[in-house]
């Protein structure tokens, strides 16, 4: 991937808290706090950023297809080929134990740290998303050319299968549960079950599609 540049900081304290993993704050006495208020933050500011992005990108390309495509951008293995592509790895500071452990090159580390750099860059920019957006904006072009074969090698039916076969010993019920518009352009609605209770709901211009998206749905709520 091309490589990029960490934001310049007009706070440097806010980039030194985003690089502060929980392990080395509390071998520290939790001097200043880890990264993952941090985090947070930069989750909610890369999803909504993505999405702004993608909807400006793909004018021709339906709610379904951008969900995934979105999906795709943001997910752990991306966003870690993010923060690898500035380096961010070589700014984080571990405690002795995660150090040894490797965690420097885990993807879900360096994806948790570059969402901090994002959330700690986005207060660093008193909340104007534009400064945000001229950051991601080459960052994220740079991925448009295999973003849509990732998002179609994103099993996400198999992947809650998986789940529902491990903790429940079933299959993943899909339900219709409706449809709409005219028959050349119909769009379906479709709830997921497992155990009786409904994981995910979302809607596609096909079943394959709403199926799919309902199911992303439902591994999104299952590990929040």
């Amino acid at each position: 991937m091309t490589k990029f540049k960490i934001p310049s900081f007009s706070n440097p304290a806010l980039f030194e808290q985003a690089m502060t993993h929980r392990s080395y704050a509390h071998e520290k006495g939790n001097v200043g706090g880890d990264n993952e208020r941090l985090e947070f933050l930069g989750d909610c500011v890369l999803n909504f950023v993505s999405g702004d992005f993608l909807y400006e990108y793909f004018p021709e390309k339906a709610e379904g297809e951008l969900t995934m495509l979105r999906a795709a951008m943001v997910n752990e293995a991306q966003v870690a080929a993010f923060a690898q592509a500035i380096d961010l790895g070589s700014h984080l500071k571990l405690g002795k134990g995660a150090e040894r452990d490797r965690a420097r090159d885990r993807p879900s580390v360096l994806s948790s740290t570059f969402e901090a750099l994002i959330g700690a860059y986005y207060l660093d920019c008193e909340g104007d998303v534009e400064s945000i957006r001229i950051y991601l904006e080459p960052v994220f072009e740079a991925v448009i050319p295999t973003l849509a074969n990732t998002a179609a090698q994103v099993n996400y039916k198999s992947q809650l299968q998986n789940w529902a076969q491990v903790n429940h010993q079933q299959t993943p019920e899909y339900r219709v549960i409706g449809s709409s518009g005219p028959d050349h352009a119909k769009v379906f609605t479709v709830e997921v079950w497992v155990a009786n209770q409904a994981l995910g709901r979302a809607e596609g211009q096909s079943k394959q599609v709403a199926e799919k998206l309902a199911a992303m749905q439902a591994l999104k709520g299952i590990a929040s």
